[in-house]
Protein backbone atom coordinates (compact mmCIF):
# COMPACT_ATOMS: atom_id res chain seq x y z
CA UNK A 1 0.00 0.00 0.00
CA UNK A 2 1.18 3.31 -0.78
CA UNK A 3 2.44 6.11 2.09
CA UNK A 4 0.82 9.35 2.06
CA UNK A 5 3.00 12.00 0.02
CA UNK A 6 3.09 14.07 3.64
CA UNK A 7 4.36 11.03 4.86
CA UNK A 8 6.42 9.99 2.80
CA UNK A 9 8.35 13.32 2.13
CA UNK A 10 8.39 13.84 6.30
CA UNK A 11 10.30 10.28 6.65
CA UNK A 12 12.63 11.28 3.78
CA UNK A 13 13.28 14.51 5.32
CA UNK A 14 13.77 13.06 8.79
CA UNK A 15 16.11 9.98 7.62
CA UNK A 16 18.89 12.84 5.80
CA UNK A 17 18.59 15.01 9.19
CA UNK A 18 19.89 12.04 10.95
CA UNK A 19 21.81 10.03 8.73
CA UNK A 20 23.65 13.19 6.99
CA UNK A 21 23.64 15.98 9.11
CA UNK A 22 21.32 17.95 6.96
CA UNK A 23 18.86 20.85 8.44
CA UNK A 24 15.13 20.22 8.24
CA UNK A 25 14.46 24.19 7.48
CA UNK A 26 16.18 24.08 4.84
CA UNK A 27 14.75 20.80 3.17
CA UNK A 28 11.29 21.80 3.99
CA UNK A 29 12.03 25.19 2.08
CA UNK A 30 13.38 22.82 -1.05
CA UNK A 31 11.92 22.84 -4.65
CA UNK A 32 10.85 20.14 -4.41
CA UNK A 33 8.37 20.59 -1.72
CA UNK A 34 6.39 22.81 -4.38
CA UNK A 35 5.23 18.94 -5.42
CA UNK A 36 3.26 18.88 -2.57
CA UNK A 37 -0.25 20.41 -2.18
CA UNK A 38 -0.81 23.36 0.30
CA UNK A 39 -2.17 20.54 2.96
CA UNK A 40 0.55 17.69 2.52
CA UNK A 41 3.23 20.91 2.49
CA UNK A 42 1.38 22.12 5.97
CA UNK A 43 1.37 18.19 7.03
CA UNK A 44 4.73 17.31 6.32
CA UNK A 45 6.10 20.37 8.06
CA UNK A 46 4.12 19.49 10.98
CA UNK A 47 5.48 15.90 11.44
CA UNK A 48 8.90 16.58 10.74
CA UNK A 49 9.29 19.75 13.82
CA UNK A 50 6.87 17.90 15.64
CA UNK A 51 9.07 14.87 15.75
CA UNK A 52 12.47 16.90 15.82
CA UNK A 53 11.26 18.67 18.87
CA UNK A 54 10.13 15.88 20.80
CA UNK A 55 12.57 13.33 19.71
CA UNK A 56 13.85 12.57 23.35
CA UNK A 57 10.70 12.01 24.83
CA UNK A 58 9.63 9.77 21.73
CA UNK A 59 12.82 7.34 22.42
CA UNK A 60 11.37 7.40 25.75
CA UNK A 61 8.30 6.50 24.69
CA UNK A 62 9.85 3.56 22.65
CA UNK A 63 11.90 2.67 24.70
CA UNK A 64 9.17 1.37 26.83
CA UNK A 65 8.12 -1.41 24.28
CA UNK A 66 10.75 -2.04 22.46
CA UNK A 67 12.94 -5.45 22.98
CA UNK A 68 15.63 -3.42 21.76
CA UNK A 69 17.78 -0.06 22.60
CA UNK A 70 16.42 2.67 20.63
CA UNK A 71 19.98 3.44 19.10
CA UNK A 72 20.72 -0.18 18.01
CA UNK A 73 18.08 0.07 15.55
CA UNK A 74 18.40 1.10 11.87
CA UNK A 75 18.41 3.98 11.50
CA UNK A 76 15.75 3.59 8.96
CA UNK A 77 13.54 1.58 11.57
CA UNK A 78 14.31 4.30 14.26
CA UNK A 79 12.62 7.04 12.30
CA UNK A 80 9.43 5.28 11.35
CA UNK A 81 9.08 4.52 15.34
CA UNK A 82 9.46 8.29 15.96
CA UNK A 83 7.62 9.83 13.12
CA UNK A 84 4.76 7.28 14.23
CA UNK A 85 5.21 7.90 17.90
CA UNK A 86 4.63 11.42 17.11
CA UNK A 87 1.54 11.19 15.55
CA UNK A 88 0.07 8.85 18.26
CA UNK A 89 1.29 11.46 21.29
CA UNK A 90 1.09 14.99 19.90
CA UNK A 91 -1.29 14.97 16.40
CA UNK A 92 -4.59 13.90 17.95
CA UNK A 93 -6.30 15.12 14.20
CA UNK A 94 -4.10 11.90 12.56
CA UNK A 95 -6.17 8.61 13.09
CA UNK A 96 -4.47 6.20 15.24
CA UNK A 97 -4.81 3.15 12.60
CA UNK A 98 -3.38 5.61 9.75
CA UNK A 99 -0.34 6.44 11.83
CA UNK A 100 0.69 2.88 12.95
CA UNK A 101 0.22 1.26 9.58
CA UNK A 102 2.03 4.26 6.97
CA UNK A 103 4.78 4.22 9.90
CA UNK A 104 5.38 0.59 9.43
CA UNK A 105 4.79 0.38 5.40
CA UNK A 106 7.56 3.11 5.83
CA UNK A 107 9.81 0.30 7.16
CA UNK A 108 9.08 -2.23 4.67
CA UNK A 109 9.81 0.78 1.67
CA UNK A 110 12.71 1.15 3.13
CA UNK A 111 14.27 -1.99 2.42
CA UNK A 112 13.89 -3.40 6.44
CA UNK A 113 10.56 -5.13 5.76
CA UNK A 114 12.47 -7.97 8.09
CA UNK A 115 11.95 -4.80 11.01
CA UNK A 116 8.08 -4.64 9.95
CA UNK A 117 6.40 -7.33 12.43
CA UNK A 118 8.51 -5.49 15.34
CA UNK A 119 7.79 -2.00 14.45
CA UNK A 120 3.78 -3.04 14.10
CA UNK A 121 3.99 -4.25 17.66
CA UNK A 122 6.31 -1.43 19.59
CA UNK A 123 3.77 1.07 17.67
CA UNK A 124 0.08 -0.73 18.60
CA UNK A 125 1.44 -0.77 22.06
CA UNK A 126 2.16 3.21 21.87
CA UNK A 127 -1.34 3.53 20.19
CA UNK A 128 -2.41 1.59 23.32
CA UNK A 129 -1.05 3.60 25.95
CA UNK A 130 -0.66 7.18 23.80
CA UNK A 131 -1.85 9.17 26.39
CA UNK A 132 0.07 7.92 29.23
CA UNK A 133 2.42 10.52 30.38
CA UNK A 134 6.21 9.65 30.11
CA UNK A 135 7.27 12.49 32.91
CA UNK A 136 5.17 11.69 35.98
CA UNK A 137 6.86 14.33 38.14
CA UNK A 138 8.00 18.16 37.01
CA UNK A 139 10.29 18.93 39.88
CA UNK A 140 11.52 22.56 39.48
CA UNK A 141 15.11 21.48 38.43
CA UNK A 142 16.92 20.99 35.06
CA UNK A 143 16.14 17.51 34.83
CA UNK A 144 12.14 17.93 34.97
CA UNK A 145 11.89 20.51 32.71
CA UNK A 146 14.60 18.70 30.09
CA UNK A 147 11.95 15.69 30.38
CA UNK A 148 9.27 17.67 30.46
CA UNK A 149 10.22 19.50 27.16
CA UNK A 150 12.09 17.22 25.59
CA UNK A 151 15.25 19.10 25.80
CA UNK A 152 19.03 17.86 26.81
CA UNK A 153 19.44 18.67 30.66
CA UNK A 154 23.05 20.20 30.12
CA UNK A 155 21.30 23.17 27.75
CA UNK A 156 18.36 23.48 30.57
CA UNK A 157 20.64 23.52 33.40
CA UNK A 158 22.83 26.39 31.72
CA UNK A 159 19.51 28.44 30.81
CA UNK A 160 18.76 28.11 34.81
CA UNK A 161 21.98 29.34 35.90
CA UNK A 162 21.95 32.38 33.60
CA UNK A 163 18.35 33.36 32.98
CA UNK A 164 16.61 31.66 36.44
CA UNK A 165 13.88 28.71 36.40
CA UNK A 166 10.87 30.51 35.19
CA UNK A 167 12.47 31.95 32.10
CA UNK A 168 14.41 28.35 31.12
CA UNK A 169 10.85 27.42 31.00
CA UNK A 170 9.62 29.82 29.35
CA UNK A 171 12.31 29.46 27.18
CA UNK A 172 11.52 25.70 26.80
CA UNK A 173 8.07 25.86 25.94
CA UNK A 174 8.74 28.56 23.19
CA UNK A 175 10.93 25.79 21.57
CA UNK A 176 8.38 23.62 21.01
CA UNK A 177 6.04 25.32 19.07
CA UNK A 178 6.24 26.65 15.60
CA UNK A 179 6.88 30.37 15.85
CA UNK A 180 4.34 33.05 13.97
CA UNK A 181 6.41 33.65 10.78
CA UNK A 182 7.91 37.41 10.66
CA UNK A 183 7.87 39.32 7.09
CA UNK A 184 10.17 42.15 6.28
CA UNK A 185 8.71 43.75 3.27
CA UNK A 186 11.34 44.36 0.69
CA UNK A 187 9.07 46.94 -1.56
CA UNK A 188 6.43 49.10 -0.98
CA UNK A 189 3.83 47.59 -2.97
CA UNK A 190 4.45 43.87 -1.40
CA UNK A 191 1.82 43.94 1.08
CA UNK A 192 -1.23 45.57 -0.72
CA UNK A 193 -0.03 42.38 -3.24
CA UNK A 194 -0.19 39.77 -0.48
CA UNK A 195 -3.24 41.15 0.78
CA UNK A 196 -5.00 40.27 -2.61
CA UNK A 197 -3.34 37.11 -3.01
CA UNK A 198 -5.47 36.40 0.07
CA UNK A 199 -2.83 36.82 2.97
CA UNK A 200 -3.44 37.92 6.20
CA UNK A 201 -0.73 39.96 8.22
CA UNK A 202 -0.27 41.73 11.41
CA UNK A 203 1.48 44.67 12.40
CA UNK A 204 4.96 43.36 13.83
CA UNK A 205 6.05 42.75 17.32
CA UNK A 206 9.09 44.49 17.54
CA UNK A 207 9.51 46.85 14.83
CA UNK A 208 7.35 49.47 12.80
CA UNK A 209 8.57 47.65 9.69
CA UNK A 210 8.21 44.37 10.17
CA UNK A 211 4.29 41.81 9.66
CA UNK A 212 3.38 38.62 11.08
CA UNK A 213 2.47 36.21 8.62
CA UNK A 214 -1.37 35.60 10.19
CA UNK A 215 -2.77 33.40 7.49
CA UNK A 216 -2.48 32.96 3.75
CA UNK A 217 0.09 30.66 1.22
CA UNK A 218 3.02 33.15 1.55
CA UNK A 219 5.12 30.10 -0.50
CA UNK A 220 3.26 30.38 -3.86
CA UNK A 221 2.82 34.19 -3.87
CA UNK A 222 4.21 36.36 -6.16
CA UNK A 223 5.72 38.65 -4.45
CA UNK A 224 7.59 36.36 -2.27
CA UNK A 225 8.50 34.09 -5.28
CA UNK A 226 10.15 37.50 -6.49
CA UNK A 227 12.21 37.82 -3.11
CA UNK A 228 9.89 40.82 -2.44
CA UNK A 229 9.23 39.94 0.86
CA UNK A 230 11.51 37.50 2.83
CA UNK A 231 10.55 35.60 5.97
CA UNK A 232 12.87 36.60 8.68
CA UNK A 233 12.41 36.77 12.49
CA UNK A 234 12.08 39.93 14.34
CA UNK A 235 15.30 39.78 16.40
CA UNK A 236 17.24 39.41 13.73
CA UNK A 237 15.32 42.53 11.66
CA UNK A 238 16.43 44.49 15.13
CA UNK A 239 20.17 43.41 14.57
CA UNK A 240 19.98 44.93 11.40
CA UNK A 241 18.31 47.83 12.52
CA UNK A 242 21.29 48.78 14.56
CA UNK A 243 23.30 49.27 11.75
CA UNK A 244 21.77 52.72 11.56
CA UNK A 245 22.13 54.83 8.50
CA UNK A 246 25.94 55.48 7.35
CA UNK A 247 28.14 55.54 4.11
CA UNK A 248 30.29 52.71 4.21
CA UNK A 249 29.30 49.45 5.72
CA UNK A 250 30.80 46.04 5.96
CA UNK A 251 29.34 42.87 6.85
CA UNK A 252 31.68 40.20 7.76
CA UNK A 253 29.71 36.45 7.31
CA UNK A 254 26.80 37.76 5.03
CA UNK A 255 25.43 34.68 4.20
CA UNK A 256 22.21 34.01 3.30
CA UNK A 257 21.89 37.82 3.38
CA UNK A 258 18.85 38.58 5.23
CA UNK A 259 20.67 41.15 7.37
CA UNK A 260 22.22 43.04 4.21
CA UNK A 261 19.50 43.04 2.38
CA UNK A 262 18.09 44.95 5.28
CA UNK A 263 21.00 47.16 6.03
CA UNK A 264 20.47 47.79 1.74
CA UNK A 265 17.24 48.84 1.95
CA UNK A 266 17.56 51.47 4.94
CA UNK A 267 20.90 52.63 3.43
CA UNK A 268 20.09 52.82 -0.53
CA UNK A 269 23.34 54.94 -0.95
CA UNK A 270 25.57 53.61 0.61
CA UNK A 271 28.36 51.38 -0.29
CA UNK A 272 27.85 47.69 1.02
CA UNK A 273 30.61 45.26 1.04
CA UNK A 274 29.51 41.60 1.94
CA UNK A 275 31.79 38.83 2.94
CA UNK A 276 31.39 35.78 2.67
CA UNK A 277 33.39 32.30 3.41
CA UNK A 278 31.52 29.26 1.44
CA UNK A 279 31.87 30.47 -2.37
CA UNK A 280 28.26 28.74 -2.81
CA UNK A 281 26.79 30.38 -0.13
CA UNK A 282 28.09 34.14 -1.98
CA UNK A 283 25.97 32.75 -4.81
CA UNK A 284 22.89 32.27 -2.55
CA UNK A 285 23.67 35.93 -1.27
CA UNK A 286 24.08 37.44 -4.54
CA UNK A 287 20.52 35.61 -5.87
CA UNK A 288 18.87 36.95 -2.82
CA UNK A 289 20.39 40.25 -2.34
CA UNK A 290 19.53 42.57 -5.38
CA UNK A 291 20.52 45.70 -4.50
CA UNK A 292 23.35 47.11 -6.32
CA UNK A 293 24.92 48.59 -3.65
CA UNK A 294 26.18 45.44 -2.33
CA UNK A 295 29.91 44.31 -3.64
CA UNK A 296 29.83 40.45 -2.46
CA UNK A 297 33.32 39.18 -2.15
CA UNK A 298 34.15 35.64 -1.18
CA UNK A 299 36.79 35.20 1.56
CA UNK A 300 37.87 34.27 5.43
CA UNK A 301 37.26 38.03 6.89
CA UNK A 302 39.94 36.93 9.21
CA UNK A 303 42.76 36.69 6.84
CA UNK A 304 41.26 40.27 4.59
CA UNK A 305 42.62 43.38 4.75
CA UNK A 306 40.42 46.26 3.17
CA UNK A 307 41.62 49.70 1.83
CA UNK A 308 39.71 51.60 3.61
CA UNK A 309 37.92 51.88 6.81
CA UNK A 310 34.22 51.63 7.50
CA UNK A 311 31.80 53.52 9.62
CA UNK A 312 29.70 50.85 10.08
CA UNK A 313 30.47 46.27 10.38
CA UNK A 314 27.95 43.80 11.33
CA UNK A 315 29.73 40.41 12.82
CA UNK A 316 27.03 38.42 12.62
CA UNK A 317 28.84 35.17 13.59
CA UNK A 318 28.37 31.78 13.08
CA UNK A 319 27.03 30.00 16.43
CA UNK A 320 25.55 27.36 18.17
CA UNK A 321 22.22 28.56 17.62
CA UNK A 322 20.46 27.76 20.95
CA UNK A 323 18.24 30.94 20.50
CA UNK A 324 16.31 29.33 17.16
CA UNK A 325 15.64 26.35 18.36
CA UNK A 326 11.98 26.41 17.46
CA UNK A 327 12.59 26.54 14.33
CA UNK A 328 15.60 24.57 14.33
CA UNK A 329 15.22 21.76 16.68
CA UNK A 330 17.88 19.31 15.51
CA UNK A 331 20.56 21.96 17.00
CA UNK A 332 19.87 20.23 20.63
CA UNK A 333 20.59 16.82 19.70
CA UNK A 334 23.75 17.84 17.50
CA UNK A 335 25.52 20.74 19.82
CA UNK A 336 27.70 19.54 22.79
CA UNK A 337 28.78 21.53 25.63
CA UNK A 338 32.79 21.45 24.63
CA UNK A 339 31.94 22.70 21.05
CA UNK A 340 31.00 26.06 22.74
CA UNK A 341 34.71 26.48 22.97
CA UNK A 342 35.36 26.01 20.08
CA UNK A 343 32.72 28.63 18.66
CA UNK A 344 34.08 30.92 21.06
CA UNK A 345 37.47 30.77 19.46
CA UNK A 346 36.16 31.62 16.17
CA UNK A 347 34.13 34.53 17.39
CA UNK A 348 36.69 36.39 18.71
CA UNK A 349 38.79 35.87 15.91
CA UNK A 350 36.32 37.19 14.19
CA UNK A 351 35.33 40.03 16.01
CA UNK A 352 38.92 41.17 16.60
CA UNK A 353 39.13 40.90 12.46
CA UNK A 354 36.14 43.10 12.16
CA UNK A 355 37.30 45.75 14.72
CA UNK A 356 40.27 46.48 12.49
CA UNK A 357 38.52 47.41 9.66
CA UNK A 358 36.37 49.67 11.65
CA UNK A 359 37.14 53.73 11.04
CA UNK A 360 37.15 55.98 13.81
CA UNK A 361 34.08 57.05 15.68
CA UNK A 362 32.82 54.01 13.68
CA UNK A 363 30.33 51.15 15.39
CA UNK A 364 30.25 47.67 15.33
CA UNK A 365 27.61 45.55 16.06
CA UNK A 366 28.34 41.93 17.56
CA UNK A 367 25.52 39.33 17.33
CA UNK A 368 24.76 35.94 17.73
CA UNK A 369 21.44 33.76 17.78
CA UNK A 370 22.87 32.08 20.55
CA UNK A 371 21.43 31.94 24.24
CA UNK A 372 24.67 31.45 25.64
CA UNK A 373 27.34 33.87 27.56
CA UNK A 374 30.62 31.86 26.02
CA UNK A 375 29.25 33.01 22.50
CA UNK A 376 27.77 37.05 23.72
CA UNK A 377 28.86 38.49 26.87
CA UNK A 378 32.49 36.73 27.44
CA UNK A 379 33.53 37.17 23.72
CA UNK A 380 33.06 41.33 23.64
CA UNK A 381 34.74 40.70 26.87
CA UNK A 382 37.69 39.34 25.75
CA UNK A 383 37.88 41.57 23.11
CA UNK A 384 38.12 44.44 24.71
CA UNK A 385 40.57 43.42 27.37
CA UNK A 386 43.41 45.67 26.63
CA UNK A 387 42.46 47.24 23.88
CA UNK A 388 42.03 50.85 24.46
CA UNK A 389 40.67 52.47 21.47
CA UNK A 390 37.16 50.50 21.57
CA UNK A 391 34.35 51.63 23.81
CA UNK A 392 30.80 49.76 24.60
CA UNK A 393 27.82 51.58 23.87
CA UNK A 394 24.67 51.01 26.12
CA UNK A 395 22.23 49.15 23.61
CA UNK A 396 19.46 50.64 25.45
CA UNK A 397 20.51 54.03 24.05
CA UNK A 398 20.66 52.60 20.32
CA UNK A 399 17.25 50.99 21.27
CA UNK A 400 15.28 54.13 22.30
CA UNK A 401 17.08 56.11 19.30
CA UNK A 402 14.79 53.40 17.43
CA UNK A 403 11.80 54.28 19.25
CA UNK A 404 12.24 58.04 19.06
CA UNK A 405 12.57 57.50 14.88
CA UNK A 406 9.04 55.48 14.93
CA UNK A 407 11.24 52.32 14.18
CA UNK A 408 10.74 50.32 17.20
CA UNK A 409 6.86 49.46 18.08
CA UNK A 410 8.07 47.52 21.15
CA UNK A 411 7.30 49.85 23.85
CA UNK A 412 9.83 49.34 26.79
CA UNK A 413 13.73 49.09 25.26
CA UNK A 414 14.58 48.17 28.74
CA UNK A 415 13.35 45.33 28.56
CA UNK A 416 15.37 43.84 25.78
CA UNK A 417 18.49 44.41 27.19
CA UNK A 418 20.45 42.91 29.62
CA UNK A 419 23.17 44.77 30.97
CA UNK A 420 24.69 46.85 28.12
CA UNK A 421 23.53 44.55 26.05
CA UNK A 422 20.68 43.43 23.97
CA UNK A 423 19.34 40.11 24.86
CA UNK A 424 16.14 38.14 23.57
CA UNK A 425 14.75 35.15 24.79
CA UNK A 426 12.17 32.78 22.92
CA UNK A 427 8.96 32.83 25.21
CA UNK A 428 9.76 36.18 27.00
CA UNK A 429 10.04 38.25 23.87
CA UNK A 430 8.33 37.67 20.99
CA UNK A 431 11.25 36.42 18.49
CA UNK A 432 13.82 34.10 18.32
CA UNK A 433 16.92 34.15 21.36
CA UNK A 434 19.74 36.95 19.77
CA UNK A 435 22.42 38.60 21.71
CA UNK A 436 24.06 42.20 20.20
CA UNK A 437 26.86 44.21 21.60
CA UNK A 438 27.22 47.62 19.93
CA UNK A 439 31.10 48.70 20.21
CA UNK A 440 32.49 52.54 19.00
CA UNK A 441 35.79 53.30 17.72
CA UNK A 442 37.61 56.43 19.60
CA UNK A 443 37.95 59.28 17.78
CA UNK A 444 42.14 59.60 16.74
Amino acid sequence: MAVSPARSFAYEILLRVERDGAYASELLNAPRMNQLSREDRALTYELVMSTLRWQSELDARIAKYSSQKISRLDVEVRIALRLGACQLAHLERIPAHAAVHESVELVKHSGKRSAAPFANAVLRKLSANAKSPVVTTSPENSSGLAAEFAHPEWIVARWIDMYGYEAARAICTADQHAPCPALRLCTPDAEEELAGAGIRLAPGALLTSARQLVSGDLAHSIPFREHRVAVQDEASQLVAALIGKCERILDCCAAPGGKTSAIAARNPGAKITAVELHEHRAQVLRQRVAATNVKVLTGNVTAMEFSEKFDRVLADVPCSGTGTLAGNPEIKWRLKAEDLQGLQDLQISILRSATAALAPGGRLIYSTCSLEAEEGERVVEQVLQGENALALVDCESVLEELKSSGELAWNDPKTLVRGPFLRTLPGIHPCDGFFAAVLRRKQD
